[in-house]
């Protein structure tokens, strides 16, 4: 909502001094959203001054008609003589009153205005259009003062309103009446304590002849408030007054003809919006009523639409009119030749409006004003300003009888402890601060209990106000959301983050250590992303819950793996010439059981749930395990002066899988696997060690090189690696942590080279050599790997580096050797190796 100040100063007296700027710090400090302060006007300087045009002189021998005219100016000029000024404009004649930028003026844009040569004439200014001056974007013709609008010589900044700042509010859908210079005033009255007038309250009430237009409304959950007013011998030929067009043109409202123009001026000035009708296009009585299926309209902007049940209509015998409180019907608009006019202004029910406006994409400066809640009885007042302008403006007669159709119902008084805004906001607001601020609202408070307890009803231009903590908030931001103390909470001794959540952070710090970059995705998916991932048509993966009202439809589905997500962000990383990419996501999947109902049932909210009914809730909530997955493309070591880089590869996968149960605490052991959608020959299988399952190891993830048909698939650069590992799992494995001894004493090595088996996995190995080593090996770790003819066909050498050590005492010889063979006895009973030579 644009907010011109000298239109705001018609109803409220503001104090001397104040601008524009201190008016915004103020009613954004009581919670209206003032966004910009434009000043408007402010790129016009110079001498603009009130002309009369005494001659015209017609040049000929151009492409276009010029005239060449005498203007008098006053004593603007200095000298008191006419200007001779060269002007193409046809929409004037002699004797008119026109604006002037004399020379020295600038306008918009920078354009200068000075005495030149042009046509073969000297031109000693410019009679300026509304366009030129930024009033308007009219470009027909120039300005036409109406006669004795001002003296030759007068200022003509004054005259046209040309200097004005503007307020442009954000207005939040719980402030519907902050869309109107009335609501906007009330607001500057009260934060200033200033006196409001009420244009609403100024306008004379009707004096009743008769009943008028016939009108009736078929159900009042609809429209509860319904007025038609109506004029007779309106001249439509005649223009909207200059300072209507230049209110409307301030407010972003562009001037049409002078009867829409009043019924938008009026929807601007009190909030509530009109519709007008030519009187003879209309056919019969007028009905307010829901759409019926099948029916069509032509709207005021040549669309024939399709009406919904759900749409709120305005009829006559010939059927639908209007899509009430949206946009008008093409048959009854007023046209140059209207001459009777009928005026509506109604209340209809915000969330019909709403729902209408988005089914056929129609947001108009009246649709957003009844689907935020306009003034409930604010109709008969905004019809009878609008046809008292007709009759001022256009020379209209008001016809006397009214239509009013109230259906409406008293608002329910709002009862609550006077002390409640102060318990709310944590200050100790002195006695009868509540009442009075509420008043202030506009609430009618009622006081109770010796001024304890207060029974408000909430005014007509407030549907907002509802409960107490919405009265609470109307005190709370008037006696200043500033003066209340920010008091942080203390947490509690002996409590922190839960080990959950402690977990969650190593985890996320290692990776991040590890050089990946955490990203955050949407968790849903699409059919399309189970067929890109290669998922069987059997796999429980493909068992996804689907949204009742999807963001995107291509992605109606909540994701049951993480990995669609990350390899779309990689996907974009690389199309923005990012080509090493190493992400990973901490996150939530959806995994709904076989017997899952296929919705989940919708309570009502009049009573408490039922045992059988929290039971329903239970079974439709799915299970919803956490999973942390990392993608690597591209370039894990990068090339530079230190030598030659290396790509990521599917070992990269199963190491930041293990960064991630060395976060945590938890060995994992890696195990070929075929699992989608990983290569079926570069994926591994994730146990955490000392757990349930076979062996005492728990599955807890795969990782490895992406399967082709996947990459291509998802446009990805080629071996993408990824790797994803639950969470929750890996969690509930780690063992009781004990801090690790260190020991003083130096440490003994010993390098073993074992062959095996080319299929013998190297975990294996490993495995068979801790358990062999004993209590002595602190660490053993593989630096090399060979095939060659030294080792023979199908068959692979293995180097392990082995480090001893013993807490109390320094190892001798003898006993490293001793483990070290010991070691090796168990790989070779386990696996089958043999110590290479």
């Amino acid at each position: 909502m644009r907010v011109p100040l000298s239109w705001l100063r018609d109803y409220v007296d503001l104090p001397a001094g104040v601008t524009a700027r201190d008016l915004a710090a103020r009613l954004i400090a009581v919670g209206l959203e003032v966004e910009t302060v434009d000043e408007l006007g402010a790129d016009v300087t110079g001498p603009l001054v009130v002309g009369e045009v005494l001659e015209i002189e017609e040049l000929t021998g151009f492409k276009k008609p010029i005239r060449y005219c005498r203007v008098d100016v006053g004593g603007a000029n200095g000298s008191g003589e006419p200007q001779n000024i060269v002007c193409g404009a046809r929409n004037f004649a002699a004797g008119d009153r026109v604006v002037v930028a004399l020379p020295g003026a600038e306008l918009p844009g920078g354009f200068a205005i000075s005495a030149r040569t042009t046509y073969g004439k000297v031109s000693e200014g410019m009679i300026c259009s509304a366009a030129e001056l930024g009033v308007s974007d009219d470009h027909s013709g120039i300005i036409v003062l109406p006669k004795g609008a001002a003296e030759p010589g007068a200022d003509a900044f004054e005259v046209l309103g040309l200097r004005d700042d503007v307020l442009d509010i954000a207005v939040t859908p719980d402030r519907g009446y902050a869309l109107s210079m009335r609501g906007v005033a009330r607001e500057a009255a009260v934060v200033y304590g200033v006196a409001f007038r009420d244009p609403a309250e100024s306008t004379e009430a009707p004096r009743s002849g008769g009943e008028g237009y016939p009108a009736t409304v078929a159900d009042p959950a609809i429209c509860s408030r319904y007025v038609l007013r109506g004029v007779t011998g309106f001249d439509a030929q005649t223009p909207s007054p200059l300072w209507m067009q230049r209110r409307l043109q301030m407010v972003g409202v562009r001037s049409i003809s002078l009867a829409v123009d009043i019924t938008n001026y009026v929807m601007m000035e009190l909030g509530q919006p009109l519709h007008a009708w030519d009187r003879a296009r209309l056919r019969g009585p007028i009905e307010v009523r829901r759409a019926e299926q099948g029916e069509r309209l032509e709207t005021l902007d040549h669309v024939v639409r399709e009406l919904d049940p759900d749409d709120i209509l305005i009829t006559d015998e010939s059927g639908p009119i209007n899509i009430a409180g949206v946009m008008g019907g093409l048959d009854t608009e007023i046209s140059e030749t209207s001459s009777e006019i009928v005026i509506e202004a109604a209340h209809f029910a915000a969330t019909h409006i709403a729902r209408t406006s988005r089914r056929h994409q129609l947001s108009s400066e009246s649709s957003r004003r009844f689907e935020r809640g306009i003034d409930s009885e604010v109709q008969l007042a905004a019809a009878t300003r609008a046809v008292a302008l007709l009759a001022e403006l256009g020379g209209a007669t008001v016809e006397p009888g009214v239509t009013h159709v109230d259906l409406s119902e008293p608002r329910e008084p709002i009862t609550i402890p006077a002390d409640h805004a102060s318990r709310i906001a944590g200050v100790d607001y002195p006695a009868g601060t509540a009442a009075h601020r509420l008043r202030q609202v506009g609430c009618g408070v009622e006081e109770a209990e010796q001024g304890a307890v207060l029974r408000v009803v909430p005014p007509s231009w407030r549907p907002d106000l509802t409960d107490p903590n919405d009265l609470a908030e109307e005190v709370i931001r008037y006696e200043g959301y500033e003066n209340i103390p920010s008091i942080p909470p203390r947490a509690p001794a002996g409590r922190g983050l839960t080990p959950g959540q402690r977990l969650r952070r190593a985890v996320g710090r290692a990776l991040a250590g590890a050089g990946f970059v955490e990203v955050l995705n949407y968790p849903f998916t699409g059919e399309r992303d189970f067929d890109a991932l290669q998922l069987e048509s059997g796999d429980d993966r493909r068992l996804a819950l689907r949204l009742a009202n999807p963001i995107n439809d291509d992605e109606p589905l909540l994701r049951t793996t993480l990995l669609p997500g990350l390899l779309k962000a990689l996907v974009r990383n690389v199309g923005r010439g990012f080509g090493d990419v190493a992400l990973f996501e901490t996150g939530l999947v959806y995994r709904p059981g076989p017997d899952a109902p296929a919705t989940a049932p919708m309570l009502g909210v009049d009573r408490g749930p039922t045992a059988e009914e929290l039971a329903s809730v239970e079974a439709a909530i799915p299970e919803q395990p956490r999973r942390i997955a990392a993608v690597l493309a591209g370039a894990r070591e990068p090339a530079g002066w230190w030598g030659q880089g290396r790509p990521a590869i599917w070992a990269d996968a199963i190491e930041a899988a293990r960064e991630v149960g060395r976060a945590a605490g938890v060995d994992l052991v890696v195990r070929a696997d075929r699992h989608a959608p990983w290569h079926p020959g570069r994926c591994a299988a994730l146990y955490a060690v000392g757990t349930q399952g076979a062996d005492g190891e728990m599955l807890v993830g795969h990782a490895g090189e992406l399967h082709p048909r996947v990459i291509k698939a998802y446009g990805l650069p080629e071996r993408t690696v990824a790797m994803e590992v639950e969470l929750d799992r890996v969690e509930a494995a780690r063992a009781k942590v004990i801090a690790p001894e260190v020991s003083t004493y130096p440490v003994a090595t010993r390098d073993v080279a074992l062959i095996v088996d080319e299929s013998v996995p190297s975990g294996e190995v490993e495995a068979a050599l801790r358990s062999g080593a004993g209590e002595l090996l602190e660490s053993v770790g593989l630096f090399d790997v060979y095939t060659g003819e030294q080792v023979g066909a199908d068959r692979k050498s293995l180097a392990y580096s082995l480090r001893f050590r013993a807490s109390d005492r320094t190892l001798t010889a003898e006993e490293a050797t001793a483990a070290r063979d010991a070691a090796v006895a168990a790989a070779a009973e386990r696996t089958g190796a043999a110590l290479r030579g």
